[in-house]
């Protein structure tokens, strides 16, 4: 059976991000390896306490050969917009989540708010991808 084990993000700045994750939102560490023989790549991954099968690829935006120039500007184009990436967190009590990450410096850009799904509000981390948290209501059926 296929199982999904990681998401990526493109990130601006793996510490920042790291910093973002772990001391704002709650996440915890999962891998932090950097490979000399690769460059110096950094395979950083973070996730929420308690869930072990996934975590979150905070990827660093490569330069040639692997992304060549414009294409790294357009990734960087679309981060700004808040397009290039989203992940969607779900909780139990959105209102204490909410108070609890505004208190730890996170700038949301939409408070939470009744959906026909549950209860919905957004947030962007340092390099512009957005962030969704939810509490699903019964008709979201899950």
């Amino acid at each position: 059976m296929i199982k999904l084990s990681n998401a990526q993000l493109w990130v601006h700045d793996q510490q920042e991000a790291l910093d973002f994750y772990t001391k704002k939102v709650g996440m915890e560490v999962r891998a932090d390896v950097t490979v000399p023989e690769l460059g110096n790549f950094r395979w950083l991954t973070v996730a929420p306490p308690g869930q072990a099968d996934v975590s979150i690829a905070l990827m660093a935006i490569p330069g040639p050969p692997v992304m060549d120039a414009d294409t790294g500007e357009q990734v960087r184009t679309l981060m700004a917009k808040g397009f290039a990436g989203t992940i969607f967190l779900t909780t139990e009590d959105i209102h204490a989540d909410y108070e609890r990450l505004k208190a730890a410096g996170v700038e949301f850009s939409e408070e939470p708010e009744d959906r026909p799904y549950g209860i919905d509000s957004g947030f962007r981390d340092p390099s512009g991808n957005s962030i969704r948290l939810t509490q699903l209501g019964e008709v979201a059926g899950l």
